[in-house]
């Protein structure tokens, strides 16, 4: 396959960003996307050019840190992280263009690598439990209805790519928090932070300058995990209750 690529390059934070043309030849269906990006990359270097620079860990789909746009789609046009992402999902001739993380609160750092600390600063505020548990406990020990275990799971599953707040319109970061206050508040073990676990994690996401939700529900068709949008609804409700409890006190 050959394709065009029309990719965001951008030197720093201070910098001013433009879309840069290269021609990719060669390229097998069965690349990755970041095999794909490896080979222009390649080819930059033997011509002596700067690199793009793009995130990249676990290639696996489970760590998040693939994050791109692609076609103007968050991981591109399958439902997948961009690592998982082949390149038989494109056809020969193709013009594909790659941006980083479109978001105020995703700084760039450098071509397609953004700045996602703005996640680590939120989960610091309330994604933990403070109850010791010493060793591991026997599987059993802490019983858990299993529409709960079902729904803790389901949120856990959420590996923080960003893809959600990459996707909404609004910057939002609704279904990434929402993930991780729902699946530890159903939790025996997250009952005793139930309530400023929400308050300081919405509270924090708020300061770090994400967007307004409005439901338009982008996050959750761009989630590749699958996170579902009522997530949301979840933890709307998890914070009512608690601003009504520390009203009350």
């Amino acid at each position: 396959m050959k394709l065009t690529l029309r990719v965001w390059r951008q030197q720093n934070a201070d910098a001013d960003g433009t879309m840069s043309t290269y021609e990719v030849d060669g390229v097998s269906p069965d690349m990755s996307f970041l095999e794909m990006l490896d080979t222009l990359n390649e080819d930059l270097i033997l011509k002596g050019e700067d690199p793009v620079a793009f995130d990249h860990d676990c290639r696996e789909g489970i760590c998040g840190a693939c994050s791109l746009v692609i076609n103007g789609d968050a991981h591109g046009p399958e439902r997948t992280t961009t690592c998982q992402l082949h390149m038989r999902s494109f056809r020969d001739g193709d013009t594909i263009d790659i941006e980083p993380w479109r978001a105020a609160a995703f700084p760039v750092i450098k071509d397609l690598v953004v700045d996602r600390s703005a996640f680590d600063r939120i989960i610091q505020a309330g994604g933990y439990v403070t109850a010791p548990t010493g060793s591991a406990p026997e599987a059993h020990a802490t019983p858990v209805p299993k529409p709960d275990a079902d729904f803790a799971f389901e949120h856990a599953e959420c590996i923080g790519c960003g893809a959600c707040v990459a996707a909404c319109p609004n910057g939002a970061a609704m279904l990434f928090t929402s993930a991780k206050v729902n699946h530890l508040n159903v939790l025996p073990q997250g009952a005793p932070e139930r309530e400023t676990r929400v308050l300081n994690m919405v509270a924090q996401m708020d300061e770090e300058g994400f967007g307004g939700c409005t439901l338009t529900g982008e996050c959750a068709t761009a989630c590749p995990k699958g996170i579902p949008l009522m997530s949301i609804t979840g933890m709307n409700k998890e914070w009512l209750r608690a601003t009504r409890k520390a009203a009350r006190k």
